[in-house]
């Protein structure tokens, strides 16, 4: 369901808009994921928002929306990360972000976020959002020297740099999308 741009207006002239309680969650090892998860914060527009680490997560009864992000570990979702989804109550708006060394689209990347819409099918999941993050060169030294990682390690060279200034406006507007989706669902 799209939303006018008199719809917004509206809501924004209301104080409906900011109504709204989002919170930005995020498992992160090297530091990509939390890069995303600032950009989503920053670019969220309601009265109520808060940034926390997943292991910080105490009680998720508050929010009206979710947005959740993990790096993919080996074509998975981390089992941290397949934990929390887990426990979310039943009807829960998620929005999904995560970072990857694969091209964007990747199959491996798809794989991990189809693994993460599938976890829980009592949620209502808003979308989903991917892009580069750069890989530690002792794991791409390490997949290197396996036969059955060097393709992978060698695309995910490419992924130096990343996530980079135009991956967290795209994870800005990933953000604002999903706010205004889920506010079009009432």
């Amino acid at each position: 369901m799209e939303v006018s741009a008199e719809q917004v207006l509206f809501m924004r002239r209301s104080g409906q808009e900011d109504m709204m309680k989002a919170l930005v969650t995020y498992f992160s090892q090297t530091g990509n994921t939390e890069k995303v998860a600032r950009a989503i914060y920053d670019a969220i527009e309601t009265a109520e928002k808060d940034i926390v680490p997943i292991s910080d997560v105490r009680d998720v009864a508050p929010y009206d929306v979710i947005f959740c992000g993990f790096p993919v570990q080996a074509h998975n979702v981390p089992s941290v990360v397949e934990s929390f989804i887990e426990g979310l109550p039943e009807g829960t708006r998620l929005a999904l972000f995560g970072t990857h060394g694969s091209l964007r689209g990747g199959e491996l990347a798809v794989q991990a976020f189809y693994q993460a819409i599938t976890i829980s099918p009592k949620l209502s999941i808003l979308g989903t959002f991917g892009c580069r993050g750069k890989v530690k060169r002792s794991l791409l030294e390490a997949l290197m020297k396996k036969s059955e990682h060097m393709a992978w390690a060698i695309e995910a060279q490419g992924a130096a740099g990343h996530p980079d200034r135009a991956d967290l406006e795209d994870a800005a507007e990933f953000a604002r999308t999903m706010i205004t989706k889920s506010r079009a669902l009432g």
